[in-house]
């Protein structure tokens, strides 16, 4: 039977800046104490894949891309990443079912050619930015639970590692996709207040966890904290009070 995970191995941190010694500063005071860390566009933009090898040292790596093109771009994009050694990346669930299908296939072939281990590909289904106003203005089908629940079907029968999705729908995900990993970012704390806040739709790390999550990605909460080694030590202190029996 497998082990139960420690709490702070849910909690991967977003190193989203694009100043490099920050990041390796972030993730030199934050080994150990986190999961991992997820790298996103704006980091990977300004330093590319020599800094994601880097940061595989301080721990497992979340490239969060989240790749969106014709199949064939995203499948060669794939076989790149899968090179780098993370342990997992991003494709958006809405490039259909030959995209994601091609992206998981062709990473997994490049990592076993290369020998490593291969990624898994997290497919996002609605941004959690987004609420349901905002996708009907950009002409998706709604509301949002049931567009993150047609995503889910569609990316794990395309063979997708797993789901991003928000709180709110990780108990229909975990419904419909028991086996995927399903990452939640838009983690807030009770109390919490981020500048500039651009996410809508938010849950607490315990309760996350509570209703499915695998893992957490937090951001502005410990990187713009004063003390981010401490903030990240209370979200995890969190986790451990959050109840395993309400978990599916």
């Amino acid at each position: 039977m497998p082990r139960e995970p420690e709490p702070l191995e849910h909690l991967f941190v977003a190193l989203d800046t694009p100043d490099a010694e920050r990041a390796r500063g972030l993730a030199r005071s934050l080994a150990g104490r986190v999961g991992g860390f997820k790298i996103g566009l704006e980091l990977f933009a300004s330093h590319g894949p020599d800094l994601v090898r880097e940061l595989r040292d301080s721990g497992r790596v979340f490239l969060d891309l989240k790749l969106h093109d014709i199949s064939n771009t995203v499948a060669r994009t794939a076989e790149a990443i899968a090179r780098l050694g993370v342990d997992y990346f991003t494709v958006h669930a809405s490039g259909g079912a030959a995209m994601v299908r091609r992206a998981a296939l062709s990473a997994a072939e490049a990592a076993l050619a290369a020998g490593l281990s291969p990624p898994k590909v997290l497919a996002v289904t609605v941004l959690t930015s987004l609420d349901d106003d905002a996708l009907a203005a950009v002409g998706l089908r709604g509301p949002t639970a049931s567009a993150v629940e047609r995503l889910a079907i569609l990316a794990r029968d395309a063979g997708a590692g797993g789901l991003v999705c928000s709180a709110l729908e990780v108990q229909a995900a975990r419904r419909l996709y028991p086996k995927g990993t399903l990452v939640v970012p838009g983690i807030r704390s009770r109390g919490n207040r981020v500048g500039n806040d651009d996410q809508a739709r938010t849950a607490t790390p315990a309760r996350a966890l509570e209703l499915g999550a695998d893992l957490l990605v937090v951001g502005r909460p410990i990187t713009d904290a004063d003390d981010p080694a401490a903030a990240a030590d209370a979200i995890v202190e969190e986790l451990h009070q959050a109840e395993p029996g309400a978990r599916p």
